[in-house]
């Protein structure tokens, strides 16, 4: 793998914007330091294991648990039957990105809503123990009809609920388009289909809940929010906050599948307050695939051009699994209408009910899906103009959001095309099918679109300056393996001009600073935002601070001269060279001492800007993207991918690359290999384990190369930093796919391009 950046040593000690430093985290995770969720323990910590149900619908008769509670060593079995009252109210077991709907309470009745429910929680000294007391528990069912195909329940697909956070309705129509599409000179009219995914980080879900004897409680667990966490808890156990702490400081992957409290949490918080024991639940391979998952899609793409390739007419409507239970939404179809340019436009999403678990936000919700399908029929018009598919796209390039309608606050996506282009080779590329060719194998050029929302939301952070010129860095985020501790770290040394190596961050804790969900691709804009301008205020401090208590080098030296001049090493505060003589230096902690004071503090709660509501903001891309087809076999290897990112400013070139090479992989995976395969008699899915459920493995990954493009922007968020986690996956299963059209002549409209669909 390849990537833009080139990766060496910062001449200076200062650490920069910008600048390509390695993670501050990484020799923690590499020695075993780090610990996780399921790592932590406790004095009499015992061991819960969930039963599942084994139909997709219908009703318990029995529970026969005495054969576990026989096993010397088991302590408790929880059931329905014996579960402790908890909050009756839905609102309670709302957590912060709830979807419309009833939410799922584990254990809350005799019903049964989908296969995997759980059923009973075996606690036991052992997790062995604990397992094996769990295959001895006896459940008998009375099943009932059950649904788990998405086709079957087109015809009685519903408008979903619009209380999602964050979730927008399609617009209004705009136009008539089906008149357009109708009148139009070229024409493209399909259906595609995207399949259930499932999240699969290396950490599986788990927590570890250790009750004090005062009636607190420390929850060790694995999330993406741990405010969020902490008031589900709340609520649902009727705890005051000081009761109940949620600590997460390290997540080994989560990609959407830690925004909402899974179902092993409450079952450990139950058990511990039973037995007033430490307990810890941490679900298997087989159980990751019993809760949130990216739903299955079906669409319906047309597009209408005139003969120049402008676009008359776009037409994307889709419906998205959901569960019996809540209203998950996913925004698939908006982007159309935000990166085209067409006077006829109507957008349409509907959900499908299915007796499956409520599917969950995964890495680029939506737009994963959504993308594909547009980038796909995009690629489709351009056959049938006989036009380059770089082309079609540059004619409709849309200077403004028409969904809103507003103007961006930055879009460097023509640069991503020349840029992208430019370093793919995409000149050479032959548009007749089967046309390229090197040995048995077939070889295909494909290019798609990227976008995904940039955002900034409310985000609180805490900066402590010590007399050691030490500083310590405090926010409730967390670190999914996205690299907050070291995005953060760097733009706080930044900020005071000081060595990264000299900053301390601590996140996920309920006891710090409030942050949001990290999700969305926006915590380095939000927290660390607030952490630029915590630092910024610290420095200012200290500038103020130094006429008066810097000693006879600093007297009668402006404040407002010092300020941008200062810099922070070795536990001195002194001016650059350029700024002032080379011996223009104090120690901070005798600055401090004849200031009376310890440490210099800040904490800023941070929102976003007014104004920002007067444009849309976005990331985009433009990926290229080469297979190789062997042409009897009809195996699909993807040779090299170049995603051409316009980002705003990147913090950190390196991690930033990283992002998005994995966003790739990602949507090979996509592309290629991931799908949920169901048991549609019994409900279940069939390939639930990392043998059968493919995910791509460093064979199935040729050359990525990454490249940022130069993007400038003063309205997204005061460090002027759009989100790159999301951005790496949209566009690559569609850009797959295309290459392969062109490779084969073959168009393969659902996902994932499996052999079979090719021969």
């Amino acid at each position: 793998m390849s990537t833009a950046y080139e990766s060496r040593r910062v001449a200076t000690p200062v650490a920069r914007i910008g600048a390509p430093l390695s993670r501050v985290d990484g020799r923690s995770k590499v020695t075993g330091a780090a610990r996780y969720a399921a790592e932590f323990t406790a004095t009499g910590l015992v061991h819960g294991a969930v039963v599942n149900a084994t139909i997709a619908r219908g009703k318990i008769v029995a529970i026969d648990a005495s054969a576990a509670l026989a096993l010397p060593g088991v302590l408790h079995v929880l059931t329905h039957e014996n579960r402790p009252a908890l909050a009756e109210d839905d609102a309670a077991w709302k957590d912060q990105v709830a979807p419309g709907g009833t939410p799922f309470r584990p254990l809350a009745g005799a019903h049964v809503a989908f296969a995997g429910q759980p059923v009973a929680l075996v606690v036991a000294q052992t997790p062995e123990l604990a397992h094996y007391a769990a295959s001895l528990v006896r459940v008998r069912y009375r099943s009932e009809a059950h649904q788990t195909e998405l086709a079957r329940v087109l015809k009685d697909a519903v408008n979903p609920s619009t209380d999602k956070g964050g979730f927008e309705p399609p617009p209004a129509p705009r136009g008539r388009a089906y008149r357009a599409l109708a009148r139009a000179h070229a024409r493209t009219d399909a259906f595609y289909s995207t399949p259930t995914e499932f999240h699969q980080p290396m950490e599986m879900h788990g927590c570890t809940v250790v009750p004090s004897a005062d009636g607190r409680y420390t929850v060790y667990e694995k999330t993406q929010g741990v405010n969020n966490t902490q008031q589900y808890l709340m609520k649902v156990f009727g705890l005051p906050q000081d009761r109940v702490r949620v600590i997460s400081p390290f997540v080994g992957g989560a990609f959407g599948s830690g925004l909402r409290p899974p179902y092993h949490l409450p079952l450990a918080m139950m058990a511990a307050r039973a037995l007033r024991l430490p307990v810890r639940v941490a679900l298997t391979r087989a159980q990751m695939f019993t809760f949130g998952h990216r739903p299955a899609s079906i669409q319906h793409v047309a597009l209408a051009a005139q003969r120049d390739g402008r676009l008359e007419a776009i037409i994307h409507e889709a419906v998205g699994e959901t569960s019996q239970f809540e209203d998950f939404t996913d925004v698939v179809v908006n982007w159309a209408g935000r990166l085209y340019r067409a006077p006829n436009v109507q957008l349409g999403y509907k959900l499908g009910r299915l007796d499956v678990y409520t599917p969950l936000d995964m890495r680029a919700p939506g737009a994963a899906q959504g993308l594909y399908a547009l980038e796909c029929a995009m690629d489709e018009l351009a056959v049938a103009l006989d036009m380059d598919p770089l082309e079609l796209r540059i004619r409709n390039y849309a200077d403004e959001d028409a969904n809103k309608p507003l103007p961006y606050s930055s879009k460097a996506l023509l640069d991503c095309y020349a840029q992208g282009a430019e370093r793919f080779g995409w000149g050479a590329r032959i548009a007749t099918p089967r046309a390229m060719r090197e040995g048995h194998d077939l070889v295909g050029y494909g290019m798609a679109t990227g976008i995904w929302e940039a955002l900034q939301t409310e985000a609180t952070v805490r900066a402590v300056l010590d007399a050691q010129g030490r500083l310590e860095l405090a926010s409730a985020t967390a670190d999914i393996g996205t690299g907050t501790y070291t995005a953060i770290s760097q733009i706080a040394a930044d900020a005071l001009h000081m060595a990264i190596d000299d900053v301390a961050f601590t996140l996920g804790d309920t006891s710090l600073p409030s942050a949001p969900i990290e999700g969305g691709s926006w915590t380095v804009a939000s927290v660390g935002s607030a952490a630029s301008l915590a630092c910024t205020r610290l420095r200012s401090r200290l500038a103020q601070l130094l006429p008066a208590h810097g000693g006879v080098a600093f007297a009668n030296l402006d404040p407002a001269t010092l300020d941008e001049a200062l810099v922070i090493e070795d536990g001195e505060v002194r001016l650059r060279e350029s700024a002032g003589r080379p011996e223009t230096r104090a120690r901070i902690a005798d600055v401090l001492a004849d200031a009376g004071m310890k440490t210099l503090d800040a904490q800023v709660t941070l929102e976003p800007e007014p104004r920002q509501k007067e444009y849309s903001m976005a990331t985009h891309s433009a990926v290229f993207a080469e297979v190789r087809v062997d042409e009897t076999l009809g195996v699909v290897r993807v040779a090299r991918v170049v995603s051409a990112v316009a980002a705003g400013r990147i913090v950190n070139p390196k991690t930033a690359a990283n992002q998005i090479a994995g966003g790739v992989v990602w949507g090979i995976g996509m592309a290629l290999h991931e799908q949920a395969q169901f048991d549609h008699t019994l409900g279940r899915i069939m390939n639930h384990n990392l043998a059968e459920y493919h995910v791509p493995v460093n064979l199935d990954i040729g050359e990525i190369d990454v490249l940022f493009v130069d993007e400038h922007d003063d309205v997204v968020n005061p460090l002027g930093a759009k989100g790159v986690g999301e951005i790496g996956v949209v566009g690559v299963a569609a850009a797959v796919a295309n290459a392969i059209y062109n490779a084969t002549g073959k168009r393969v409209r659902d996902l994932p391009v499996t052999l079979d669909k090719l021969l």
